[in-house]
């Protein structure tokens, strides 16, 4: 049954409009604007996205992870390799992203394959990383069980005291994905829930499509 309180939450879209003879040919450009758009809002980690990923045989699974680089090669987030996420994409290498921007009535959904970025690329973006982040990367066996929050935070001091240099080097599972986009949509709200839907989806270049509400 559907609570009534529930049925009732809506809001209408009236922020802005979306017009394909504003937007860029390519769907990288036009995303690298509406995430200025978004960091100028000052929005709560606008980077943040849900990341769609499901098993050979197509059991889903969803969680938000946090963008880290994107250009014309695609979007990339870091990960421990052995996790849901990570054994998922070894197994089934396409991905879902979606960044959903309320305040400005806004999201964007992109599709495509994924491959693990270069050792390079995560060695240099996980030393960027804070020492208790870096740290971290040793303790956690991503999505495993674990007996306590105790065992994880003794890990964590045995952790602390293996590097206790401060030299703590990039773990062997541990690294970045990077989707590369075969669509990308783009949706602002709009009143009576007729919004603006607009995707490029590639064939050869960029296609670039309105679709229906």
């Amino acid at each position: 049954m559907i609570s009534p309180a529930i049925a009732d939450l809506r809001r209408e879209y009236a922020r802005a409009t979306l017009d394909e003879r504003d937007l860029s040919h390519d769907p990288v450009v036009e995303f690298a604007r509406w995430f200025a758009q978004a960091q100028e809002a000052e929005l709560p980690e606008p980077n943040a996205m849900v990341l769609a990923t499901a098993t050979a045989d197509g059991a889903p699974s969803a969680r938000v992870v946090l963008l880290k680089a994107f250009d014309t090669r695609g979007f990339v987030f870091f990960t421990d390799y052995r996790s849901r996420k990570g054994e998922e994409l070894a197994a089934n290498p396409r991905a879902a992203l979606v960044f959903y921007w309320g305040e400005l009535e806004r999201q964007i959904r992109i599709t495509g394959r994924v491959s693990r970025t270069t050792p390079e690329e995560s060695d240099a973006y996980y030393r960027s990383r804070p020492l208790g982040s870096r740290l971290g990367a040793w303790v956690s066996h991503q999505s495993r069980v674990i007996p306590s929050r105790q065992a994880l935070e003794a890990d964590l001091r045995e952790a602390e005291q293996r590097f206790r240099d401060g030299d703590v080097p990039l773990p062997p599972y541990w690294g970045g994905f990077r989707i590369e986009p075969d669509e990308v949509e783009f949706w602002q709200g709009r009143p009576s829930r007729l919004h603006d839907r607009i995707r490029y989806r590639r064939a050869g270049g960029w296609t670039v499509e309105r679709l229906s509400p």
